[in-house]
């Protein structure tokens, strides 16, 4: 974590470094999360038009519903999650920003310069206790072990050929659920760092879940949850994939 709080100093470092070293060679099964240790995980709901439908709400017009995911569901790109007994368990694949400088009141034109760089995300979502009972608990029913993957890389923006269009999507067992581009964000990934940082401060290494596409589990008809050996592959475009299996817990 605290190569984020010298970020300028590692990227000149790495733009120096000697990856043909073989001490530099590992593999992925090693990977953990790109931040592994944040201080804050943000998440932000409702963000693209057509999941706001599926999901039976309006789009936000001024700022988009936003919780936490507890950083002890966070996990690297690979991993086998256990499905809570008698529970939904949901997909959302999300574009997450990783935060490389402290940010409070942050204008739009100046978010990106605020970023380290960008990664893959699942949002797991166990619905009944999400949704179920008398005041919803979304932060709760997102926040069971592994229930919040990232990685396998962190890319910065000047990596991609357009930081603000990039296909996303998922698919379980070789069946794609979802795909969109984040170009459909409601609030683009400047535009939720200058709405966030008007309330809060954001650290370095802080991540943010910029939301999920249309094709959950929830929105169908009939619904569909994980199951007991399924696998489930979701993707940024330029920056890779993360690998999730599921077990009865």
């Amino acid at each position: 974590m605290s190569v984020y709080e010298n970020w300028d100093s590692f990227l000149e470092w790495a733009g120096t470094a000697n990856l043909d070293n073989p001490d530099t060679h590992f593999q992925r099964s090693e990977l953990g999360s790109p931040s592994p240790t944040p201080r804050q995980i943000v998440a932000v709901g409702l963000n693209y038009s057509e999941h706001a439908a599926e999901s039976g709400f309006k789009v936000p017009d001024s700022l988009p519903p936003i919780f936490t995911k507890f950083v002890s569901s966070l996990t690297g790109p690979d991993a086998t999650v256990a499905l809570p007994k008698g529970g939904n368990v949901d997909w959302e694949v999300e574009l997450v920003v990783v935060i490389g400088r402290a940010a409070k009141d942050v204008r739009e034109e100046d978010a990106w310069t605020f970023v380290a760089g960008l990664s893959v995300g699942q949002d797991i979502s166990e619905r009944r206790s999400q949704l179920h009972g008398q005041l919803p608990q979304f932060s709760l029913g997102k926040s069971f072990p592994n229930f919040s993957p990232v990685g396998p890389w962190l890319v910065t923006p000047d990596e991609l050929d357009d930081e603000n269009d990039l296909e996303l999507g998922c698919e379980i067992d070789g069946e794609v659920v979802q795909l969109g581009r984040t170009r459909d964000l409601v609030f683009s990934v400047t535009a939720l760092i200058a709405k966030l940082t008007k309330t809060i401060t954001l650290f370095p290494g802080d991540l943010i879940f910029t939301g999920t596409p249309a094709g959950v589990g929830l929105g169908r008809d009939p619904q569909r949850f994980l199951q007991p050996g399924e696998s489930l592959r979701s993707w940024v475009k330029g920056i890779g994939e993360l690998h999730q299996t599921f077990a009865a817990d």
